[in-house]
């Protein structure tokens, strides 16, 4: 294994990728200056504004104002990992997406789903309880898990099931009565004007609400308000009663740490693996449970230890993640600066993620995505080469051109090694096996034999950053 840049440099890196999608070199740098507790902190400052407004956004692209399918949905979503200046909320976006699921197949409302994301902006890094009861009034998710179908003396158990298994506790840590006791709760959760909503469907032929912009209502006549009994606690509770028990609960600590170092730290098995496999690190889980309770279930206290800790720091753990497609998208797009600006060429750019295996605001069902190596399959490995060369390729893109300028910054003759190792830096590849790096240099050595008339020196440094951009090391955060 080769180290391509100092250690300081390196940890800066190893956080950009795992709490946004990677930086420069030349924005490492001004980082690595900043100091590593205060990027932390400037990252977990999500009040930052973003790089273009909702205003701005739609009078480039106008079909994000309309977002009648999930394509224009997608698109916007992947603008905003593009060109945020706030990458951590981005990047935390999708991790509430992949655990509360919720997907354009049964919704066949773009509109709804945009809105779900935005709720995760918004409360995203606040109280998990907040984001708990925050989730339980989402539209999106109402009709999703079919708590519109869940009455008073005629629970539906569909969402009181999935809140206590995959979005709070985990399997083994309730019983069925809980999951009846929980839909009773929940019953009068719904989403308002379903009459006029559901004649409006069937002149726009989507089954069972249209596409117009879902809201949540609280109907207090079609909500049990009996005495249950849930998780040992006794009471006429409501949805909030609920989400309250759920979150003084350990195994919700443990099943919320265990998410967050899953998707930061280092890929854990599948969510339904978890009752029989143990921890990865279960120190770090203990002690990301402590912190959940300690700072009364606040989502950025626990980010900003998991970040600031020795187990998150460790070389051990770089490299220990395969970059989603989003990410890889994403990471690759931020280098190219191929759009600061919105525009309907963004629509492609997200369906690629569809062809690497993550079809955005449609996951394929409400376990979400199984991350980790079920990325990789011959398939959407080629995808994903393929893209990351197609666009670190193109001399057309300001960021590639930056890229190129800075690796001749000493002239255009270059020896093979030092082209290789500064663009390995450039795209901020601390640390590359010793087969992949011979790869390169053996490819840019026979590049230097071919005549000057036939391959520019800009042209050589660009097939470098192409290969360099299909390395392993390259594909992982």
């Amino acid at each position: 294994m080769t180290t391509t840049m100092t250690s300081e440099k390196a940890l800066m890196a190893h956080l950009m990728r795992r709490a946004g999608f990677g930086a420069s070199s030349e924005e490492l740098d001004r980082l690595v200056a900043q100091g590593y507790d205060e990027t932390v902190e400037q990252l977990l400052d999500i009040e930052q504004p973003s790089r273009m407004t909702d205003n701005m956004i739609r009078r480039y692209h106008s079909e994000y104002s309309g977002m009648m399918g999930n394509l224009s949905a997608g698109a916007n979503w992947m603008y905003r990992m593009v060109s945020t200046d706030t990458p951590l909320r981005e990047k935390l976006n999708l991790m509430w997406h992949g655990m509360y699921a919720t997907g354009y197949s049964k919704l066949a409302n773009g509109k709804v789903l945009h809105d779900q994301i935005r709720m995760f902006e918004r409360h995203g890094m606040g109280s998990f309880k907040n984001l708990l009861i925050e989730i339980s009034k989402d539209p999106a998710m109402i009709v999703w898990l079919d708590n519109v179908q869940n009455h008073k003396g005629s629970i539906n158990e569909n969402y009181g099931r999935e809140l206590l298994e995959l979005f709070s506790m985990g399997v083994g840590n309730y019983s069925e009565h809980d999951v009846k006791e929980a839909a009773r709760a929940f019953t009068g959760w719904t989403i308002g004007n379903t009459d006029y909503m559901t004649l409006k469907s069937a002149r726009d032929s989507v089954w069972p609400y249209g596409r117009l912009s879902f809201h949540f209502e609280y109907k207090a006549d079609d909500h049990d308000d009996t005495e249950k009994e849930f998780l040992g606690h006794k009471g006429n509770f409501n949805g909030e009663d609920i989400v309250d028990i759920i979150c003084q609960q350990p195994a919700t600590a443990e099943f919320l740490s265990r998410h967050i170092y899953s998707f930061f730290v280092a890929d854990e098995p599948p969510v339904p693996e978890w009752p029989y496999k143990p921890p990865r690190d279960p120190e770090a889980i203990a002690a990301l449970s402590n912190i959940y309770f300690e700072s009364n279930y606040s989502i950025k206290a626990m980010l900003r230890f998991l970040f600031k800790s020795d187990f998150f720091k460790s070389e051990e753990a770089r490299f220990q993640r395969i970059k989603s497609p989003a990410e890889l998208i994403a990471s690759v797009l931020r280098l190219t600066e191929e759009f600061e600006k919105p525009d309907i060429s963004m629509n492609p750019m997200s369906q690629q993620t569809q062809f690497m295996g993550q079809h955005l605001l449609s996951p394929p069902s409400v376990e979400g995505w199984h991350w980790g190596t079920e990325w990789i399959d011959s398939g959407a490995l080629v995808e994903r080469v393929n893209f990351a060369s197609e666009h670190f390729g193109n001399l057309e893109n300001p960021g590639v051109q930056s890229l190129v300028n800075r690796i001749l910054e000493a002239g255009d003759h270059i020896a093979p090694v030092a082209v290789v190792d500064s663009a390995l830096a450039e795209l901020a590849i601390t640390e590359i096996s010793d087969n992949s790096r011979d790869a390169l240099i053996d490819f840019a050595t026979r590049q230097s034999e071919i005549s000057s008339a036939d391959q520019t020196p800009r042209e050589r440094v660009v097939n470098i950053l192409k290969l360099a951009g299909a390395t392993p090391e390259f594909q992982r955060a």
